[in-house]
């Protein structure tokens, strides 16, 4: 049952509440939807990437071996310098979109490294930056999430909860105020058919 004080202010103050709802309510719809394809859309770009991340790896672990022969050891350039991504506005929240991965600059001795070393490290270095793109969908992935679970809630709430109760307390006030006037005209024509009587009552006397 929604409690509320039955008066004109209030009345006036249920009816802005009410305008406001219905008007922020498609907004939040809009928003809700457009959360919902950005998820998707994100959620095809991750199959993918994932995907192309496990083809690489496969092929990487048929020579993978050679990567134990003395003397090679490739770890100093695939540690990543920097992972680059911008941000991306989307229904009003920012989320990080992958750009690139940069690595050491790579330096050795032609004449002593294994011909196939120049191979491994650009297949490996690919590899990891592709770990490094899906860390990057899968943190935009949960900032959507989030952002579309509040904006659900609020959906919810206007929908389910301050509509209907604005409604309510509207039709409760009208129904008050409409039996307070009607009363009060009951009570005017009481009056009146007294004041008639007393006056008739002076004139027959």
């Amino acid at each position: 049952m929604v409690k509320v004080k039955l008066t004109k202010g209030e009345l006036k103050r249920q009816r802005d509440s009410l305008r406001q709802y219905e008007r922020y309510l498609p907004t939040l719809l809009l928003k809700k939807q457009q959360l919902q394809i950005e998820i998707l859309a994100h959620y095809n770009l991750l199959a993918a990437k994932k995907q192309l991340r496990d083809r690489k790896l496969e092929a990487v672990n048929h020579w993978a071996g050679l990567l134990s022969e003395p003397g090679v050891d490739l770890k100093p350039w695939l540690i990543p310098s920097q992972v680059v991504a911008t941000t991306r506005n989307i229904a009003g929240v920012d989320i990080p979109v992958y750009e690139h991965t940069t690595f050491p600059t790579i330096e050795y001795d032609l004449f002593t490294v294994p011909l196939w070393v120049d191979f491994a490290l650009e297949e490996l270095q690919a590899l990891l930056s592709l770990e490094k793109e899906v860390a990057v969908i899968e943190e935009a992935m949960r900032i959507l999430k989030q952002e579309l679970r509040i904006t659900t809630q609020r959906v919810n709430l206007f929908e389910k909860v301050k509509i209907p109760e604005s409604r309510e307390a509207i039709r409760l006030i009208k129904i008050y105020i409409g039996d307070q006037m009607a009363n009060a005209v009951g009570r005017s024509k009481i009056a009146k058919r007294k004041i008639e009587e007393m006056s008739l009552a002076e004139v027959a006397s």
